[in-house]
């Protein structure tokens, strides 16, 4: 007669599914350990960095220099601007016309009304 114990078969599908939930398992673990949160994001989805420019100008009233702008917004955002890319980003809107002045060399703030 064979008892529970020395079957194959059943030994086979325990020895199955103990691999499987372990696999699982360590899934599960690896899931959690990326889930941390991370110091510094890239940006937020949505939020371009001239976005993120214009709210900092907004919040502050009156023109900031790209230095104090690049500190506010990794301060308030969380994220870390390129210097060279903002800069190069706002001065096309100013050329533009579109919501940005500057009044010094780096130093951008909104244009009187707004957008």
């Amino acid at each position: 007669m064979v008892t529970p114990d020395d079957d194959p078969v059943r030994d086979a599908v325990l020895e199955a599914v103990e691999a499987s939930l372990d696999a699982q398992l360590r899934a599960v673990r690896r899931l959690r350990r990326e889930e941390q949160p991370v110091k510094q994001r890239s940006r937020p989805k949505g939020r371009s960095q001239v976005d993120l420019a214009f709210d900092i100008l907004q919040r502050a009233g009156k023109p900031l220099h790209v230095t104090e702008l690049i500190a506010r917004v990794a301060k308030t955002h969380g994220v870390t601007l390129d210097r060279e890319s903002i800069v190069s980003a706002l001065t096309k809107k100013v050329q533009r016309g579109d919501r940005f002045a500057r009044t010094a060399p780096n130093v951008f703030s909104l244009k009187t009304g707004g957008r």
